[in-house]
């Protein structure tokens, strides 16, 4: 099904397309009726697919990436395709609306994409509200991926996080520090590991508000070189937050097919081109460190056996967002089987 209408959608912009997508799945999900027919289509459940990870219990190992849902508008609708977990963001505390249009780019050619967001999101505040009022689905757990405004100077960087952090405390399972967006200026700066640490710690210190605590993950860049990565193994061991997202998008252009005049665009490039590189990430992560932390896998993962390359290298849950907009919703449940046959 999906490969008969992807033609249409692949004829829009690529935001408009997003937006006119999650907004027929809004209109459609209110027929009596219809979130049960997407959930009997693409929902697998089994026993087996269960995972218990940072003290939470995931009814299957499979994501949908931050960047997808931005204010946490479409969990419901998400939820129906079989997705274990869902996270929202990249949520700053004030709503900002990101960089200039067009900032988003199809490479067709390489199963891939180009974005310069900028964190356009409603802000800390909207998102909570609309968190606090979602009839949580059961089983579906939900992060929340928080950053900084553009406008917050580096020094001060560390105050968005707390902000975020406290807004959306009562609502998110989970949290993940988004350091390593190539498209806020000088945020990638904030993975050095002073002002990484410092951002850290301090989440950490408040992390226990009436006795309660969320797992803190960071999530970090495909571009970081093995003494970078030494470092955020011994920041994450020394700060103990709960693990690592690898990887974020890259300003790699390395092997691209496409248009020149797409490739060079500004931005960071999602989807296939980052499969093998997010992969070795992972994998020097987690043997590094001996397994020392959960590692979350997102990076190209297009197909079932995308997705047990990168679990196989360590990682313990794995996220979607290029890879469902190339492929379809098939590829959550596509993911699920394979696993299953896999006996992972």
């Amino acid at each position: 099904m999906y490969k008969l209408i992807k033609p249409f959608f692949f004829s829009m912009n690529p935001e408009s397309a997003h937006h006119t997508v999650t907004g027929g799945l809004q209109t459609f999900t209110k027929i009596w009726g219809a979130k049960s027919l997407l959930k009997s289509i693409y929902s697998i459940t089994d026993k087996r697919l269960e995972r218990e990870v940072l003290g939470l219990k995931f009814k299957n190992p499979v994501g949908l990436a931050a960047g997808f849902d931005k204010n946490g508008e479409y969990i419901d609708q998400m939820a129906n395709f079989g997705f274990g977990f869902i996270e929202i963001g990249t949520v700053t505390p004030k709503p900002q609306p990101g960089n200039e249009k067009p900032r988003m780019f199809r490479l067709v050619p390489d199963e891939a994409l180009i974005n310069r967001m900028g964190f356009n999101n409603q802000g800390a505040d909207v998102a909570a509200g609309r968190l606090r009022h979602l009839k949580r689905r059961e089983g579906i757990i939900i992060g929340g991926n928080i950053g900084k405004n553009k406008v917050t100077p580096n020094e001060d960087a560390v105050l968005d996080y707390l902000y975020c952090f406290r807004a959306l405390f009562d609502y998110v399972d989970y949290f993940v520090v988004n350091v390593s967006s190539p498209n806020t200026p000088g945020l990638r700066d904030l993975q050095e590991k002073e002002p990484l640490k410092n951002i850290l710690r301090q989440l950490m210190d408040i992390n226990n508000k009436n006795g309660v605590s969320r797992p803190i993950l960071l999530k970090i860049a495909p571009d970081l070189t093995d003494s970078q990565l030494n470092d955020i193994i011994e920041i994450v061991q020394e700060t103990k937050i709960a693990g690592v997202i690898a990887t974020n998008t890259t300003i790699s252009r390395e092997g691209l097919r496409s248009n020149p005049v797409l490739v060079n665009e500004m931005g960071g490039v999602s989807g296939k081109p980052l499969t093998k590189r997010s992969t070795e990430v992972i994998r020097y992560l987690s043997e590094k460190s001996n397994r020392a932390f959960p590692i979350i896998g997102v990076g190209g993962i297009h197909t079932a056996e995308d997705a047990i390359e990168k679990l196989d290298a360590g990682a313990c849950l794995i996220q979607l967002y290029t890879g469902f907009i190339y492929e379809g919703p098939g590829l959550v449940s596509d993911i699920c089987k394979g696993i299953l046959k896999s006996g992972r």
